[in-house]
């Protein structure tokens, strides 16, 4: 995987406030590059240094094996949940996910103009486009 695009990945990912979330076809679709499959690549072995827990499969359930740990952050930051998840905090039984109508996150403008520069720069540096140094281009 091109480290290109794990940094970019990253770089939304960190945008993402508490008590929201995306899934990882969201990421893909706001880089205007890849798609779920890859962005969940890159969080599996990228993305420990990250808000990880906010990025999710379209169902709204957390990273398989670890659930319990996000369900922590997820209560913390006082994530819209759904299902048993009371009851998985103290059994690790029951199903839960998070409510992702709800807590989707819906980037502010200034928001959307970083991740268009995220973007862009990703565009440039995969597809090793540059503006010419010649002192005429604009």
């Amino acid at each position: 995987m091109r480290i290109e695009y794990v940094e970019a990945v990253l770089a939304v990912v960190e945008l993402v406030p508490a008590a929201s979330a995306v899934a990882y076809g969201d990421v893909a679709e706001l880089l205007g590059s890849g798609g779920p499959r890859q962005v969940g690549a890159v969080m599996s072995h990228y993305g420990s240094g990250v808000p990880w827990w906010r990025i999710l499969k379209a169902s709204g359930h957390a990273p398989a094996g670890h659930e319990a740990e996000a369900l922590r952050h997820y209560l913390a930051e006082g994530t819209p949940l759904l299902g048993a998840y009371l009851e998985y905090q103290r059994t690790r039984e029951g199903r839960w996910r998070v409510d992702l109508q709800a807590a989707r996150w819906a980037p502010a403008e200034d928001e959307l103009d970083v991740i268009d520069a995220v973007a862009e720069e990703l565009e440039r540096r995969l597809h090793g486009l540059s503006v010419a140094d010649d002192g005429m281009s604009v």
